[in-house]
């Protein structure tokens, strides 16, 4: 019988009380570290240094009875779980899951991206993602990465195991309300999965897919004013990585 741990990740106080209570309401065993000290006994301090810190950190948390890890955002809504979980059943080792955003540009974006994933995973959504506590104990500790979700998603890959998107399941989430500030989204995370690729050797046609990327971009503005912004943000955070980018956290200097 699988024995699922939350290990639920908070830049700050806001969304830990909603998350607390949605765990403790599903009877799941769960830490959340929190870059904010809140004196509650499932709630660890760590200042924030970037989502792969995080992991590491909390990854010492785990308990030992755990086979199943679940890495979750703070700021997300779990619907229908028990389907990924049934994915445990084959002889897979990471599941990432469907995410649904309210409002803004990312739903059309979600919708794009995961018509590709359904064939391959190119990338994974680290709102909720589940391991299996044996394989995240192979990849750990992360290296300085701004996208340690597709950064795990590679490694397993890498390392020859199996991975399923679960569509099934998934979470709700809310991000970006404006084409602008969705151009600074995709710096960040495609900077992110760039660093992810040089940490990681995945199958030719994931490497293959983003050395196309850059050059492919411009297609997207075929999408209006979302896609520019998106090709931008493609762009630039290919350019970032280019210039020796290598950190783990969006600087201030680009926040949204």
């Amino acid at each position: 019988m699988s024995r699922v741990f939350f290990l639920v990740l908070a830049r700050d106080h806001k969304h830990v009380d909603k998350k607390i209570e949605e765990l403790e309401g599903l009877g799941l065993p769960y830490l959340i570290v929190c870059g904010e000290r809140l004196g509650h006994p499932h709630v660890v301090y760590r200042k924030p240094l970037g989502k792969f810190d995080a992991v590491n950190f909390g990854a010492q948390f785990l308990p030992n009875d755990a086979n199943i890890v679940a890495l979750n955002d703070v700021d997300t809504e779990i619907h229908g779980l028990g389907a990924a979980l049934r994915c445990f059943e084959k002889d897979v080792a990471l599941v990432f899951l469907k995410v649904v955003v309210k409002g803004g540009p990312q739903g059309l974006f979600y919708s794009l991206l995961d018509s590709i994933r359904r064939r391959f995973p190119i990338t994974a959504s680290g709102e909720l993602m589940l391991m299996r506590s044996t394989v995240l104990s192979e990849v750990l500790p992360l290296k300085s990465c701004k996208a340690e979700d597709s950064y795990l998603l590679f490694k397993v890959l890498e390392l020859g195991y199996g991975v399923t998107f679960c569509e099934e399941s998934y979470v709700e989430t809310e991000r970006t309300k404006s084409a602008g500030k969705e151009e600074s989204y995709k710096r960040r995370t495609v900077a992110g999965l760039y660093q992810a690729l040089s940490y990681t050797r995945p199958p030719r046609s994931i490497r293959l897919f983003y050395a196309l990327l850059p050059l492919v971009s411009p297609l997207l503005l075929v999408l209006g004013k979302r896609g520019y912004h998106w090709m931008r943000g493609i762009q630039l955070g290919f350019l970032d990585y280019l210039r020796g980018d290598r950190t783990g956290l969006w600087q201030p200097t680009h926040m949204e």
